[in-house]
This record gives structure tokens, C-alpha cells and sequence, in this order.
């Protein structure tokens, strides 16, 4: 287990669900977490819930200079900053054919894809300047691989594109810092327990075991496991993969029909 100890951590969308638990996670290793999130009341009560100097700060990220405000504040206020989790995100369910494509689907946009690169826009620089390594977890989702067997019917088209186009940016972004002071990880989770997703749902403890839904403190345990071992893709789930086999194999289906491959 990495020991965290004298290190600041940013977790957007720290005041519940999986960052939430993140920012808990990095505490207990020893990390001073900034927790961010438009909601300054739960930000603030996370915060005083972690001690050891951690602090709240109030953001939106649907602003495109938020992220550079953010690095640029943890830096004053501590002058390091050795890992972000990129994770506040939002949802949004509406049928492709009726989506009009509107304010809030921007929106999503900003907050699930943009904000996490222009994250890294302005971690890079600091880091450069300082001589300093650092850490970025984007947090994707099973929907950044597929069009997943428990959430087919939900709706979820422009979703789906924010976090799919977070997993092509974040592969995009691992290519570009390969020899820059930035490890890139993103993390897929499958189904979690989260305020975004709990609506309607019995309490966790009563959930059916064929939901295969986990807590945000699983959740983090297996990212800050994958961050200690290296790992650029951070799954939480096994079904993930099979979940991915119907593209492959379409594909490959596809150029068999073409007589490219045998």
C-alpha cells in the first residue's frame, strides 16, 4: 500500500459517493485531500470528517476555468500537489432520437470529459516548473467500453459518449505525457452505490446480489489498489470484459464479411 504521508490530493466531487470515498481512502494513507465539489455543505462536512489539514473548496466544473483555478489553489495554499482524482461527473437519460442536444448535454460534457483534461493542462506546467511527478485518476465508467447488459434501456446515449470520449482522451493523454512528470490512470467502475445512481433503489444492504453493485469504498479500495500497482485501466468489475466482447467481435465478424481476415 503506497503511504500517501506530507502528500495534497485534489478529488473533485469529493462530497459524496465514490469521491467521497476517495478523499476518506488517501486520509487514511496519510494524504492532505482538497475536497471539491459544487455542493460547498457536503464538501465541507467530508473535509472536517478527514481531518489532518484536509480542506473544502466550492467549484463547477461546467465553468471551463475551474480546473486551472483548482491547481492554481492547491498550490497556494500548500505549494504541492501530488494527485488528482479527476471524478465529479453527472447523468443524464434521454433517447438518442429525442435528445435535442441542449444546454444540459453541454453540461455533461463539461463536467464528465472537459474538465478532467484541462485538469491536466494546468497540472503539467506546475509539475514542469517545480521539477515535481504527479499523479492524474480520471474516473470513467463501464459505460467508457460499452453499451453495458444492466443498463441497456436506461437511456443513457450522451452519458455513455462523455465517458467513452474520457477513455479515448485519458489514452490520448497517457500517449502525450509518456516522457512528462504525469501517470495516468482512469478509473472504469461498474455498478456503485452512489447518489447519482441510488434513486429509487432499496438501501444498499438490501440490494439483490444480481445487481452486482458495489460501495464507493470498495470502488476506491480497488482504484488506490490500482494506482499502487501502476495500472493505466482500473476495472472494478469481472463483467466488464464480457461486457466489451460484442464490439470485438463484431469488428471481427465485419472483416471476416470483407474478406480481410480468414
Amino acid at each position: 500500500m503506497v503511504d500517501y504521508q506530507g502528500q495534497v490530493a485534489l478529488v473533485t466531487g469529493g462530497a459524496s459517493g465514490i469521491g467521497a470515498a476517495l478523499a476518506a481512502g488517501l486520509a487514511v494513507r496519510g494524504a492532505t485531500v482538497i475536497v471539491a465539489d459544487r455542493n460547498r455543505d457536503g464538501a465541507d462536512a467530508v473535509a472536517a470528517g478527514l481531518g489532518g489539514g484536509s480542506v473544502a473548496t466550492a467549484c463547477d466544473l461546467t465553468d471551463p476555468a475551474v480546473p486551472a483555478a483548482l491547481v492554481a489553489e492547491a498550490y497556494e495554499r500548500f505549494g504541492r500537489l501530488d494527485l488528482i482524482c479527476s471524478n465529479a461527473g453527472a447523468g443524464k437519460a434521454k433517447r438518442m432520437l429525442k435528445e435535442p442536444f441542449d444546454d444540459a448535454a453541454l453540461a455533461l460534457f463539461q463536467v464528465n470529459l472537459f474538465a478532467g483534461v484541462r485538469l491536466a493542462q494546468a497540472y503539467v506546467p506546475q509539475l514542469e516548473a517545480r521539477g515535481q511527478r504527479g499523479r492524474l485518476m480520471l474516473t470513467g465508467s463501464e459505460n467508457s467500453l460499452s453499451v453495458p447488459d444492466a443498463v441497456k434501456g436506461f437511456a443513457m446515449g450522451v452519458y455513455g459518449a462523455t465517458k467513452h470520449g474520457l477513455l479515448v482522451m485519458a489514452e490520448w493523454l497517457r500517449e502525450e505525457t509518456r516522457a512528462r512528470p504525469l501517470d495516468v490512470h482512469i478509473l472504469l467502475p461498474g455498478g456503485v452505490y452512489t447518489p447519482l445512481v441510488a434513486g429509487g433503489l432499496p438501501d444498499f444492504d438490501s440490494l439483490p446480489p444480481e445487481m452486482n453493485m458495489i460501495s464507493p469504498e470498495r470502488c476506491a479500495e480497488l482504484a488506490l489498489r490500482g494506482m499502487d500497482l501502476g495500472l493505466f485501466y482500473i476495472p472494478t468489475h469481472a463483467h466488464i470484459a464480457d461486457d466489451m466482447r460484442p464490439r470485438t467481435e463484431g469488428v471481427i465478424d465485419s472483416l471476416r464479411a470483407l474478406g480481410l481476415r480468414s
